[in-house]
């Protein structure tokens, strides 16, 4: 779809109007601002705009990419020839204990709001610059918490565009995975439970999560969070560090010294420099400690599914 037909763009404005862009720079929309142009980018801001997209990609037989807020994406330097739909439906209501989200909505945004209603479960999404479809998705949690034991229901989008809720268990939430990518196209909100609690005890943990993370985490260069999930009974970074690929460096990317399972974007960083690096320190850890490292960022070059983070 390289640029798009005449017909084809004609139709896509007719179904998606102003909310359809061609040959849209991805780097404009992730966090490491590294990506080639989208074939046709769609700023789904309603269910209908987000039903709509697999419907059309089905038809074209396009590849569809789902994305949020890009936090967690590494785009090719060649773009995506597809449909790259991100979600930005950030609807959010609070009845009683449950907290209703459209999956557009950023995980900070949802914290304040449980705060607001003196609600505690969602304290450890402070500072984590993601949105719910993501964090959905990939279960999303930091320091022994996770998004997913949270979960009440889920609305998925089918790939015939219909829209149905499931529940927690169908979603087969684990470390940083879930089934949700296989119930259908894309998430479109969640409700969560939530548990009352004091505002203050609220607040405290907040902070507490938000300290953490400005003492251990490259906050102030571009960066898509951890590189590689914890492997069983260690940690990614750990293993990464005694291997020596601390400071690394391929282009304009690099391994942060604050935290070994960044990769940082110094500046004119490619989506290649980070794949070199990547398989860098892959291949090292394997080659000294014999552990094989998983990604949990999400290579949309290498086939990977755009989670809607």
């Amino acid at each position: 779809m390289r640029g798009g037909s005449t017909e084809l763009q004609a139709e896509a404005r007719a179904v998606f109007g102003e909310a359809a862009r061609f040959g849209e720079p991805m780097a404009r929309y992730t966090l490491y601002r590294i990506g080639g142009p989208a074939a046709l980018f769609v700023h789904a801001t309603s269910r209908a705009l987000l039903q709509a997209a697999p419907v059309f990609a089905a038809k074209h037989e396009l590849p569809l990419f789902v994305i949020g807020l890009g936090s967690n994406l590494l785009v090719p330097d060649g773009g995506l020839d597809g449909v790259v739909v991100r979600v930005e439906i950030e609807t959010l209501r609070v009845e009683g204990a449950a907290l209703a989200a459209g999956a557009g909505v950023p995980l900070g945004q949802a914290a304040r709001a449980a705060l607001e209603h003196t609600l505690s479960g969602l304290e450890f999404c402070v500072g984590i610059p993601g949105s719910m479809g993501g964090a959905l998705v990939m279960n999303a949690g930091c320091r022994g918490c996770e998004i997913g034991t949270l979960v009440e229901q889920v609305e998925v989008v089918g790939w015939d565009g219909t829209l149905r809720t499931v529940g927690r268990e169908a979603c087969a939430f684990s470390y940083r995975s879930s089934d949700l990518h296989a119930l259908g196209a894309a998430v479109a909100g969640a409700t969560l439970r939530l548990e009352p609690d004091d505002a203050a005890a609220i607040e405290r943990r907040m902070d507490e999560h938000r300290m953490w993370r400005m003492s251990t985490q490259p906050l102030g260069l571009p960066n898509a969070g951890s590189v590689f999930k914890n492997p069983p009974g260690d940690a990614a970074g750990r293993l990464i560090d005694a291997a020596g690929c601390k400071g690394l460096r391929v282009g304009g990317a690099e391994v942060s010294d604050a935290h070994a399972n960044f990769i940082v974007n110094r500046g004119g960083a490619t989506c290649a420099d980070v794949s070199a690096l990547i398989e860098t320190m892959r291949a090292r850890v394997e080659q000294q400690f014999g552990v094989p490292l998983e990604l949990e960022l999400v290579d949309l070059g290498a086939g990977g599914k755009g989670a809607t983070r």
